[in-house]
């Protein structure tokens, strides 16, 4: 009797303590319901059409995330910059790498089911304005498709990883690239392109799922106005430029991020990117708002064609793209439901617009944003500021071509009402390139990047530098306001996921994943990934145990072009598929330990101030896209003022030669003369020189 009772004054006395610690959270389940528990897929790159980023589960929450922790973890065999969301269906997790490498892994365990290698051309990484990146699979049936740098769209047996067939969906003598994720539609495989950068037309393709033949195709920018036009959309697109040929350098407007779909209203969003080059000055000399670039475009999901558009920055010149994430949701505005898409693209603005006619509804700035005053209510264009278009002088402006905000993706929670913005602040200075010549298959923007390097004078650089930040921006979309801040130490971090636990989360740029509440971004916990994390998390619920994802590795545009000023080298890059649970018991190896500073040993310089002012020039056309805004390296590739003495014995073989072609590093014999070589090694020297200096 007395050990009955004892056990039943336990019990209770269990039962009191459990309620008071988990008061407001989600109700207990007891242990015999925890198995059944339905599985709950992430089928989607953003889970679902609309792209909300926003999961319904809630089995980890606000009052037990503090015991989530790494279940297991995979090394990829590459060390470039990772930005793939992964899915999960059937308990088999899918993912890509840089190279455009496919895996397949047992979701619970994480034994790799499968690889795939398309064996892309190493030489191809030339054409990469933004790392070898890729952003992940679509899933159908026993169909998976994923994109390739090299242009192609590829589809494996999901089971396997084998072959089913693949398709070049690019022109090969032209420097397209592919690094977005497809959307699978209707049955069909949808793939944009990028490549502005360096001088190509842009648009988006339809493929059958059935056997990789190409259903539609709609082209973003009017090619030569001499031959008919694709579609009715082009010749009224035609309108909007003036002079030229664009057509000769390509125009841009690549579509190499963000789609949504409204199944309803069958309506495919695409967001279009940048002109060829940037700058309107050299592209379309005459004006005009240049259709569709920076555009939102809403297709037929049938056949491709044009529905509707809104253009968020008419006649861009500074790289302020529309391919950033969109998000599809209905929200009462003003006592009336709505149905919108939500976008905040490169150019500062946060935009709210009818995704049934593309009417504007709304917009205010989400960043800095210096560029323009406002957005007319009544017009929905923007209200430049003077002096912007750097027609007569270099403009400082926000945000920079990195912008306010890029690819990595945003999350809608229909709970709190709020979209969660990976936001950053970075000035620019933007100036006319006084010679331009269009060079093609290498970086052409139409400006003069020496005026957007930082100043000598260290006070001076120390305050721009002081400018550059990042932060998590919690936006109220009806309001059009900012609702809270997390403020980050710089900027380039990673994309959102937020959850019906009142959870938010996302990795940083230093280097960890961390959780928030949602409702008001207080921190929860952390997890030291020992490297910085761009792509955004993803969840899922296996077994009766829900997971939290996310795919980790350095990299991407920023990484690459704008190091720490501090000479401490490259962040480093260990690119790692980390999957995470409450009550996980794996742990990852010690990192090596990075040295503090990097190691300057360069010879006395002989050039002249003419020479290295040349090879300044040289190498911010064709060497600074990986290595660095001022040879100073963010990314895996070398930082070029530390190079050794045998590197610099060999450096017409590396730079003329290609002797590291295996590593993505082509000869630039064609472009670069014997003397431009020399040039660029006495700019690298001097930068080693400044360094010291600064030291």
């Amino acid at each position: 009797m007395n050990f009955t009772r004892s056990i039943l004054v336990l019990l209770f006395a269990t039962l009191i303590v459990a309620c008071s610690r988990d008061e407001g959270a989600a109700e207990l389940v007891p242990p015999a319901q925890v198995k059944a528990l339905p599985d709950v897929e992430w089928l989607k790159h953003g889970l679902d059409d609309g792209e909300a980023r926003y999961s319904e589960l809630a089995d980890i929450n606000t009052e037990n995330v503090a015991g989530l922790s790494l279940a297991w973890y995979f090394d990829y065999p590459t060390n470039r910059g990772m930005e793939a969301t992964p899915l999960e269906r059937d308990g088999i997790l899918y993912s890509t790498g840089s190279w455009s490498l496919a895996y397949a892994h047992d979701a619970v365990s994480g034994e790799l089911l499968w690889m795939y290698d398309p064996k892309v051309p190493r030489d191809w990484a030339l054409h990469a304005c933004c790392d070898v990146v890729n952003r992940g699979v679509a899933l159908q049936g026993d169909t998976l498709v994923f994109g390739t740098i090299d242009g192609r769209l590829v589809s494996l047996e999901a089971a396997t990883g084998k072959l089913r067939w693949e398709v070049q969906t690019t022109d090969k003598s032209l420097p397209y690239t592919i690094t977005g994720a497809p959307r699978i539609v209707k049955g069909k495989a949808i793939i944009g392109n990028g490549g502005a950068e360096y001088g190509v037309r842009g648009y988006i393709s339809a493929y059958n799922l059935d056997d990789g033949a190409m259903a539609w195709r709609f082209y973003t920018v009017p090619g030569n106005p001499e031959k008919p036009f694709e579609r009715p959309a082009m010749e009224r697109a035609a309108e909007t430029w003036g002079g030229g040929p664009w057509w000769e350098i390509g125009g841009g407007g690549t579509v190499w991020d963000s789609m949504a779909y409204d199944e309803e209203l069958n309506l495919l969003y695409i967001g279009v990117g940048n002109g060829a080059p940037w700058n309107r000055e050299i592209r379309s000399p005459a004006g005009g708002d240049n259709l569709y670039l920076s555009s939102i475009v809403a297709l037929n999901a049938d056949d491709g064609s044009y529905v509707w558009h809104y253009q968020t920055t008419p006649g861009d010149s500074w790289d302020y793209t529309a391919t950033q994430h969109m998000i599809l949701a209905d929200i009462e505005i003003g006592g009336t439901e709505r149905r919108v898409i939500m976008q905040a693209p490169k150019n500062g603005f946060f935009y709210v617009l009818d995704r049934k006619t593309g009417e504007f509804i709304s917009a205010q700035a989400y960043g800095l944003a210096t560029w323009a005053t406002h957005i007319d209510q009544e017009t929905g264009r923007p209200v430049e500021a003077e002096g912007v278009r750097y027609e007569d002088k270099p403009a400082p402006i926000f945000p920079a071509p990195y912008g306010a905000h890029n690819w990595h993706p945003m999350s809608y929670s229909p709970d709190t009402g709020l979209v969660y913005i990976p936001a950053q602040d970075i000035p620019h200075v933007y100036a006319q390139d006084e010679y331009f010549v269009h060079k093609p298959g290498f970086w052409n923007t139409g400006t003069d990047a020496r005026a957007a390097l930082l100043p000598s004078d260290p006070t001076e650089r120390q305050a721009v530098i002081d400018m550059v930040k990042g932060h998590i921006t919690a936006w109220d979309p009806v309001a059009q306001e900012e609702r809270w801040r997390i403020t980050h130490e710089g900027p380039w971090n990673g994309g959102m996921l937020s959850t019906a636990g009142n959870l938010l989360f996302q990795g940083n740029a230093e280097g960890e994943l961390v959780a928030y509440s949602a409702g008001q971004g207080e921190p929860l916990w952390r997890f030291d990934a020992q490297t910085g994390i761009v792509a955004p998390p993803m969840t899922f619920r296996l077994k009766g145990e829900q997971y939290i994802a996310v795919v980790a590795g350095w990299g991407g545009t920023y990484a690459l072009t704008a190091g720490d000023d501090d000479n401490s080298g490259p962040k480093p890059n260990y690119s790692r598929l980390l999957v995470f649970k409450l009550g996980g018991q794996a742990a990852l190896p010690a990192a090596p330990q990075r040295p503090e500073k990097l190691t300057f040993t360069p010879p006395k310089l002989e050039a002249t101030p003419e020479q290295v002012e040349e090879g300044l020039k040289l190498f911010h056309t064709y060497c600074f896209v990986c290595h660095g805004a001022e040879a100073i390296a963010g990314g895996t590739p070398p930082d070029l003022r530390a190079i050794s003495t045998e590197t610099r014995a060999n450096w017409d073989a590396i730079v003329l030669g290609g002797l590291h072609w295996e590593k993505g590093m082509v000869g630039f014999s064609k472009a670069l003369s014997k003397d431009d070589s020399d040039n660029i090694l006495s700019y690298v020297t001097e930068r080693a020189h400044f360094a010291l200096k600064k030291e």
